[in-house]
Formats: C-alpha cells, sequence, structure tokens
C-alpha cells in the first residue's frame, strides 16, 4: 500500500495530501507531468497527528488513493483557505524548495533563530501575504510586529516569510554598491531603507503585491526562511552559496537557470 504524504505549500498556500514523496511531488507541483508548467514550489512536511480536528483529513486521504492502472494520486488538496493559521509549528517537518525547472532542496530546521546581528532587512512575506518589507528589526522582532504584539491595526495570526540579502544597503543605503542585486526599481529600494533608518520609522512597505516568486540565491547568507503561528517561530536556515555549489550542484545550476 502506498504512503500518504501531507504538504503545507506556502506558493500558494495549501494543506495538500499526496502519494508522491517530496523530491517527486516538488517535480510535479512545480512542472506539471511532462513539465509543461513552471513555477516555484516551496512546501513543507507536515505530521498529520498534530494537525487538531480544523481539516478533514480523513476524508481527504480516503480520496488520496492509486489510479487504476497503479500510477500514484498527485494531489488531494484537503484546503485552500485558513491553512497558516491552523498548521502548529510543531506540526512541521522539513522545508523543501523545489525550482521552476522541478528541483528540489530539503532543509532543516533550526534549533535556534540566528544571532540578530547590526545592519537593515529585507523581508519577502510568502504566507498569508506576499508584500516585500525593509525593516531594521531583526527576523523575531518583526514577526512578532504583526502577530502576538501588533504595532498597526494589521495583524496576521502567523507568518511564514524568507530574509533576502542586501549586501552594503544593509549598513549604507544611500551609497552601498548594490554588486548583483536582481531587484527592480533599487532606486526605490533605497529610498524605503533611508526611511526605516530612521528612529521613528521600523518598517516600510517597498511592494505591496509583488509576485510570489523570488530569486533563491538572494536568500540572505546566514539568514533564511522563517515559519510563525502564535508565539512559536521555527528557522529554516539556508546553505551559503558555496555549500549548495559543493552539495547539491545540480539544484544550484537549476536554481540560477
Amino acid at each position: 500500500m502506498m504512503q500518504t504524504y501531507l504538504y503545507f505549500s506556502l506558493v500558494p498556500e495549501a494543506l495538500i495530501a499526496s502519494q508522491l514523496p517530496p523530491e517527486k511531488f516538488g517535480q510535479y507541483y512545480a512542472t506539471g507531468y511532462g513539465y509543461k508548467s513552471k513555477g516555484q514550489a516551496l512546501f513543507f512536511d507536515v505530521d498529520p497527528v498534530r494537525l487538531g480536528d480544523f481539516f478533514d483529513l480523513e476524508a481527504a486521504f480516503e480520496r488520496c488513493v492509486a489510479h487504476p492502472d497503479g500510477r500514484p494520486k498527485s494531489s488531494v488538496y484537503v484546503s485552500t483557505y485558513r491553512v497558516l493559521e491552523h498548521v502548529p509549528v510543531d506540526a512541521l517537518g522539513s522545508l523543501h524548495l523545489t525550482t521552476a525547472y522541478g528541483a528540489t532542496l530539503e532543509l532543516g530546521r533550526s534549533a535556534d533563530l540566528p544571532p540578530a546581528g547590526d545592519g537593515l532587512h529585507l523581508y519577502k512575506e510568502l504566507a498569508p501575504v506576499t508584500s516585500l518589507v525593509v525593516s531594521d528589526q531583526d527576523p523575531r522582532t518583526f514577526y512578532e510586529g504583526i502577530t502576538v504584539q501588533p504595532s498597526k491595526f494589521v495583524r496576521f495570526p502567523g507568518l511564514a516569510f524568507v530574509e533576502l540579502e542586501l549586501g552594503e544597503l544593509a549598513s549604507d543605503p544611500a551609497r552601498g554598491h548594490v554588486a548583483d542585486l536582481p531587484y527592480p526599481n533599487l532606486h526605490h529600494l533605497r529610498e524605503a531603507l533611508l526611511e526605516v533608518s530612521q528612529p521613528d520609522k521600523s518598517t516600510k512597505m517597498v511592494e505591496r503585491v509583488p509576485s510570489g516568486e523570488f530569486t533563491y540565491r538572494t536568500v540572505k547568507d546566514g539568514s533564511g526562511f522563517y515559519f510563525g503561528n502564535g508565539t512559536d517561530l521555527a528557522f529554516y536556515p539556508m546553505p551559503s552559496h558555496h555549500d549548495l555549489r559543493q552539495d547539491h550542484p545540480l539544484w544550484w545550476r537549476s536554481a540560477n537557470q
């Protein structure tokens, strides 16, 4: 009997049952069968035992059966609404990053958050919204400021986001060299960073409704992906470019095509 897996997709936000293991599910979800489509996929393994009773998992698993010819069932959508707020952090396993060409990289969860450090930050929100935001706050403070201790009227029950690289702009937004940062409208990014450099401004939206996709190579070195629900915040560190080239060359080449 085939194993049934449960995945929490971030792009788009969805809870999905599948008989495909992570690498095959990533290829299917990013490219479809026969590589007829193309788009990034980011998804977690989920432990169904820890989910509680908000989702009708029993019905979904009953539908997740192999085809008559023996092919595994690729996907059964359990939910595409209010998924993030009902997935506790302790139900998450690995995070899988699939390129637009179907190659998948598995990231494990770290026991600790990275050191706060100095400088400004660029955050790409992944779910439940997809805004691009600059901030002078470290990831934990940024997360809490829009979830458990909101500083504004807007509040989320949880948030998935990734920290992106700013290079020299993190310490010198006015004159820092942009090197090969692939962000559009760098002038606007500099202006936003200068605003949050002031003592009365902590965060500034750079793009309200950008594309859900981003370039994997722009994930900040020493940082990575964050998922929070309530007071819990999980951290999935991204390997350095050197380690990716050395240990995951096929994925790295696929991510940079």
